[in-house]
C-alpha cells in the first residue's frame, strides 16, 4: 500500500466517524453529560461539610482564645492582689479604726454607721486580698451530677472519635463538660449530651435530606457555641478585673508598670491615713478619753 492509500484509507475512517457522530449524537455525548453532572442534594451535601468543618474551626480558635485570655486573666489578678490589693485591704483597715477611733471622740449615731459601714468595707477588702490564700473550697459534686457527667464523658470522650477531625472535635467538647461539671453546671452538660444524640442518632438507610439536616444542626451548634464564648469573654472583660487588665496592657506598650504606679499610689495614700489615725488618737488623749 502506497503512501497515497494510507492517507486515503485513514480520510475515509475519519468521514465514517463524523457521518456516525452526527446520526447517533446522543450516544457519544451522553457519557460525559453524565459524568459532569452532579445531583443538587450531593452538592448541597458537600457545601454543608465544607460549612461544618469551617465553623468546626472557628470554634476551635475561639476555645483557644477563650481559654489562653482566661489563664492570663487570672495570673494578673493573682499579681494585682498579691502588689495591690493587700494595700487596698491596709488603707482600708486603717480607715476603719478611724472612723471606730472618731465614735469615741463625737459619740453620734451619724459616726457610729460610718464605722459600721467602714468595717464592712474593710472585711471585705481583706476577704477579696488574702481570700485566695485559703484555697478553693473542695469540690463535692451531687450524685446525680456525676451520673450526668459520666453519660456525656461515655459519648464525647476523644478516645471514642472516629477519625483526627472528630477527635479534635471531641477534645473541645470534653473540655467544656470538664469545665461545666467543676462548676456544676447540670445545664451545660445536659445541652451537650442533648446535642449528641440528637447529632449522631442516624438511621442506616439515612437519606441525604436527613443528612443535610443533621449537617444544619450541627453548624448551628456550634455557631451557637462560638456567640456563647464571645459573650463570655466579653464578659469578662467588661469586669472590673478585665478593665484593669486592659490598662495594664496599654501601659505596658507605653513602657509603664501600671501595678507598681498603683502600689506607689496606696503607699501615700497608707501613709496619710496613718498620719489621720495618729491626730484622731492624739485629740482622744487631749480630751481624756
Amino acid at each position: 500500500m502506497t503512501g497515497f492509500d494510507c492517507l486515503e484509507v485513514a480520510r475515509q475512517s475519519a468521514d465514517s466517524m463524523v457521518s456516525y457522530t452526527k446520526s447517533c449524537p446522543a450516544r457519544i455525548r451522553m457519557p460525559a453529560e453524565i459524568i459532569l453532572q452532579q445531583s443538587p442534594d450531593a452538592a448541597a451535601l458537600i457545601e454543608k461539610r465544607q460549612r461544618l468543618a469551617a465553623v468546626r474551626v472557628t470554634l476551635a480558635e475561639r476555645e483557644s482564645d477563650l481559654a489562653q485570655f482566661s489563664a492570663q486573666l487570672k495570673a494578673f489578678e493573682g499579681r494585682y492582689l498579691h502588689r495591690v490589693g493587700i494595700l487596698y485591704a491596709e488603707l482600708d483597715e486603717i480607715e476603719a479604726r478611724i472612723t471606730e477611733r472618731e465614735v469615741d471622740l463625737y459619740d453620734s449615731d451619724s459616726a457610729r454607721r460610718r464605722a459600721q459601714q467602714a468595717r464592712q468595707r474593710a472585711q471585705e477588702t481583706h476577704d477579696a486580698a488574702f481570700g485566695a490564700e485559703q484555697g478553693p473550697e473542695e469540690f463535692d459534686p451531687p450524685p446525680s451530677l456525676k451520673t450526668l457527667f459520666r453519660e456525656v464523658a461515655k459519648r464525647i470522650h476523644p478516645d471514642f472519635a472516629g477519625d483526627q477531625a472528630e477527635q479534635k472535635h471531641f477534645t473541645l467538647l470534653m473540655m467544656r463538660a470538664n469545665q461545666a461539671y467543676s462548676r456544676g453546671d447540670a445545664d451545660t452538660l445536659q445541652r451537650l449530651l442533648d446535642d449528641h444524640l440528637e447529632i449522631n442518632a442516624s438511621a442506616a438507610d439515612e437519606g441525604d435530606d436527613l443528612m443535610l439536616l443533621r449537617l444544619t444542626r450541627q453548624i448551628q451548634h456550634a455557631e451557637r457555641d462560638i456567640a456563647a464564648i464571645d459573650r463570655e469573654q466579653q464578659t469578662a472583660l467588661g469586669s472590673e478585673i478585665g478593665q484593669l487588665y486592659r490598662d495594664a496592657e496599654t501601659a505596658a506598650r507605653e513602657d509603664r508598670d501600671l501595678l507598681t504606679e498603683l502600689a506607689a499610689g496606696l503607699r501615700a495614700r497608707i501613709a496619710e491615713a496613718q498620719y489621720r489615725l495618729e491626730f484622731v488618737d492624739r485629740q482622744i488623749s487631749a480630751h481624756g478619753r
